[in-house]
């Protein structure tokens, strides 16, 4: 009975346990075993849809990103989906058997150089600096 005015519409978005949202893109973070991350692996992770098999790389970087296509929200403007981006978490074990402990100093002991590039980079330019 009233004259017109405006209406104000408050809607509240719950953060998502698993996703998070840039743009019409999802962000999911992936913890992945050490040996996932050395060997590769095939893995199953979530999708808006259900979930959807990952393959995971030998030699595959902590921090590193896989994009899944298609996988995200949909565009507003009608025209497709976003990408799913998957950031692969590596984690280090934090308690170790005793022979667990070997068998990664054996693994040490038979590593090269040309193993862990970023490691020889950072010891090769800490030579540099520090032989002048």
């Amino acid at each position: 009975g009233g004259k017109p005015g405006d209406l104000y519409v408050v809607i509240a978005v719950h953060e998502h346990p698993l996703f998070r949202r840039e743009a019409e893109h999802l962000i999911l973070d992936l913890p992945i075993s050490f040996v996932q991350a050395s060997l590769g692996a095939e893995v199953e992770i979530p999708t808006l849809a259900g979930t959807t098999p990952l393959k995971i790389p030998s030699g595959i970087q902590h921090g590193e990103l896989k994009r899944l296509k298609g996988k995200g929200i949909a565009r507003l403007n009608g025209s497709g989906f976003g990408d799913l981006i998957v950031r692969v978490l590596v984690e280090t074990p934090t308690r170790l058997s005793n022979r667990q402990k070997e068998l990664l100093q054996e693994f040490e002991k038979e590593s090269s150089k040309d193993c862990q590039p970023l490691i020889a980079s950072f010891l090769q330019k800490f030579k540099e600096i520090f032989s002048k």
